[in-house]
């Protein structure tokens, strides 16, 4: 059912006795996510929230068959917590910390070159959900998601966190479910991007239309949509670019949501995307009707 997890994901927690680890790892439990430990460097031994803790990832592994992460530890710590989740070879790691600096991620990047089954996401991201399974690894309230029916279930991709919620939330309102939401980070340098979750969406079964969410800056959301066009699977898209209004140079809240270049635009991007045969929504208040309408367009 869906992509990346699903009901057979046994999630841990990397930060799990930290603030941000226990609270969300709370919240995953509460919502039906099969979260079997964590891990805290120096805590391996001890228990927290009724689950066992560990000393690394590894250990977590062997102990109870975890193939999932997430991942809440402070920044400067991040690059020695993906390592270790990679060398225990878990399939989903999900990096929620923001403010990684660039050159980590360049070396964690390689480092997953060398292991092209792991699925890596973020950093700086809200992470993912499975309603259908009742799997969330990550900050996104569980309570605005819906199962949806059989023709209704909408994959999602973005790159805010905050306009995955107002996606969600928007076609939950409107009689629609979702099969995953992925939240794919805002930083320019980061794990699976719009191409690839794309892709999972269109060969996915129970995806029924795609709803994909860009900002300004950099060229991701050009290049899935090019997929799009020339992939041999076709489903009803729609999307929103976020940023309109925003002036080239200046940084608007992700890292990567800067035009740099003359390149990055927000209009040439919904350009591009109602080129490829997208529906994009002219203001996030209009995103799951235009969903809607991508659906109805399509059944034509």
């Amino acid at each position: 059912m869906a992509i990346l997890i699903n009901e057979k994901t046994k999630l841990i927690c990397q930060g799990f006795t930290g603030n941000q680890g226990t609270f969300h790892s709370q919240q995953s439990i509460e919502y039906g996510t099969n979260l079997v430990g964590g891990v805290t460097p120096g805590k391996g031994g001890s228990t927290h929230l009724g689950k066992p803790v560990f000393n690394s990832v590894k250990e977590a592994k062997d102990a109870t068959g975890a193939n999932a992460t997430m991942i809440y530890v402070p920044a400067k710590f991040v690059k020695s917590a993906i390592l270790d989740a990679i060398d225990a070879d878990l399939d989903v790691i999900v990096c929620i910390t923001d403010g990684v600096p660039a050159i980590d991620m360049l070396e964690i990047r390689s480092k997953l070159g060398e292991k092209k089954h792991i699925s890596f996401i973020g950093p700086n991201c809200p992470g993912l959900i499975n309603p259908v399974a009742k799997c969330k690894i990550g900050i996104m309230p569980g309570y605005i998601h819906a199962v949806g029916e059989n023709g209704k279930r909408i994959g999602i991709v973005s790159r805010s966190g905050t306009l995955t919620y107002e996606a969600v939330d928007q076609t939950t309102k409107i009689g629609l479910g979702q099969s995953t939401c992925v939240g794919i980070g805002g930083d320019p340098i980061h794990g699976l991007g719009f191409v690839e979750v794309v892709k999972m969406f269109l060969d996915d079964k129970d995806t029924d239309g795609i709803l994909l969410i860009g900002e300004i800056g950099g060229s991701e959301e050009e290049r899935a949509a090019e997929f799009v066009k020339n992939y041999h699977i076709k489903k009803p898209m729609a999307g929103f670019i976020a940023g309109s209004t925003a002036p080239a140079g200046r940084r608007m809240g992700h890292a990567g949501a800067i035009i740099s270049g003359g390149k990055g635009a927000a209009k040439d991007k919904i350009k591009f995307l109602e080129e490829c045969g997208i529906i994009v929504a002219p203001t996030p208040a209009h995103i799951g009707q235009t969903m809607l309408e991508a659906l109805n367009k399509f059944k034509k």
